[in-house]
């Protein structure tokens, strides 16, 4: 069984496919450092990850399973990247760019996102969406 807490900053290696699909959390994050964070998701069918912009952080994602649409653009109303993803697809959403992620899958999307720098507080968990969207730590 896989260690779904944060074992940053010290040094630290994972399978990271195993613990990518072993988290049934909305988030769960695995390593946060001063310069890049790591977190597993798991969007539910026909959810999403929200959509969102980090101003200051690149973002790298990548599924290990499930379906999903990406789409990215310069601001909230102006999406202009559209493209559709499945298992061993990586995201690059660079900082300052508006994204959503939806599982347009028939199982939970298990998606795993790198930061750079990081962007949620050490140790963050939220085992559902809501308690993402109400978690005053969270943008």
């Amino acid at each position: 069984m896989t260690d779904l807490t944060d074992h940053g900053p010290r040094p630290y290696t994972l399978d990271i496919e195993e613990a990518t699909r072993a988290n049934d959390n909305f988030r769960s994050t695995l390593w946060t450092g001063e310069h890049l964070q790591l977190t597993v998701m798991s969007i539910d069918v026909g959810d999403d990850i929200g959509l969102e912009v980090h101003p200051d952080n690149d973002q790298f994602l990548r599924l290990e399973q499930g379906r999903g649409r990406v789409t990215m653009g310069p601001s909230e109303t102006e999406v202009t990247f559209e493209e559709e993803v499945a298992d061993d697809w990586a995201i690059f959403v660079p900082a300052g760019t508006w994204h959503n992620v939806v599982n347009i899958g028939a199982e939970p999307m298990k998606v795993y996102a790198i930061y750079g720098p990081a962007d949620h507080v050490r140790g963050t968990v939220h085992a559902t969406k809501q308690d993402q969207e109400n978690d005053p730590n969270e943008h």
